[in-house]
């Protein structure tokens, strides 16, 4: 695909969608892998159309999650409206895996060699109007002094590269110990639930975006939530988890916590 080709393609929808935009809630809502999405230009990166269903591509189940809680919380929600896999909105640019030459067991053969000039066109048109849109509302509320927690929404597979995960779902923080432990309590009253701190991954400054930089270093308390996508892949699924955040984070109390990464809670 030549530079001329990428400039002139029309099938560039914007960068992000937001929803409930002028909801009353403290609670921003990000979910930035909620779509598969790749222009017609890109010729899929290569990949066949039932590689773009996988995880690989997208979070299953996370955009509507997200859009459920928006509208029980009524809280405003931005999701990205690209594949992870032209740029990854949860990573920092200088991140190897911003846009990833391999994604799990498989390899992406349009994003191997790219050129600076397709590397800037997905900056400028995806990575950032999505995180610029955000930070302006973030301004926005600072300015008003109107407090926020943020909350990311994403989905992970029950295995990987050969492993099992024990996790039903996990909450991610670094700095919010004690919202992310509130939190895990909270869901850890399902006796049939498997709730992990910091699973199945760690928030890493090199592998994400959200949380470090429009969460801790503005000083807003801030979680990444993992659901187990087996768990999301039906309506009901997904009604359930809904509910289960809306209590997850209700009244979260002012006390600090501390959940040691990988720490596993389980009620039987």
């Amino acid at each position: 695909m030549s530079d001329c080709e990428l400039k002139s393609t029309s099938d560039w929808p914007p960068a992000i969608e937001v929803l409930n935009e002028h909801g009353a809630s403290d609670i921003v809502l990000i979910c930035e892998h909620a779509s598969n999405y790749i222009p017609a230009s890109f010729d899929r990166l290569g990949l066949s159309p039932s590689e773009l269903d996988r995880h690989i591509a997208w979070d299953l189940g996370a955009s509507e999650v997200a859009r459920g809680l928006s509208k029980r919380l009524n809280a405003i929600c931005f999701l990205g409206t690209y594949s992870r896999l032209l740029i990854d909105l949860n990573r920092p640019l200088n991140s190897p895996t911003s846009i990833p030459q391999r994604s799990e067991d498989t390899e992406i053969p349009g994003n191997i060699a790219i050129t600076d000039a397709d590397r800037s066109t997905r900056i400028a048109r995806i990575f950032e109007p999505f995180q610029a849109r955000i930070a302006a509302h973030l301004d926005a509320r600072a300015e008003s002094m109107r407090s926020t927690m943020l909350v990311a929404i994403h989905s992970f597979t029950p295995v990987f590269l050969g492993g099992g995960r024990p996790w039903h779902a996990g909450i991610l923080f670094e700095r919010s110990k004690d919202l992310g432990a509130h939190m895990i309590t909270d869901l850890a009253l399902d006796p049939e639930l498997i709730v992990g701190a910091n699973v199945p991954y760690v928030i890493d400054r090199m592998e994400d975006y959200a949380i470090p930089v429009h969460g801790d270093e503005r000083g807003h308390p801030a979680v990444l939530v993992e659901i187990r996508q087996d768990l999301i892949a039906s309506e009901a699924g997904i009604a359930i988890w809904v509910e289960k955040l809306v209590s997850a984070l209700a009244d979260p109390p002012e006390a600090s916590f501390n959940c040691r990464p990988g720490s596993i809670h389980h009620v039987t």
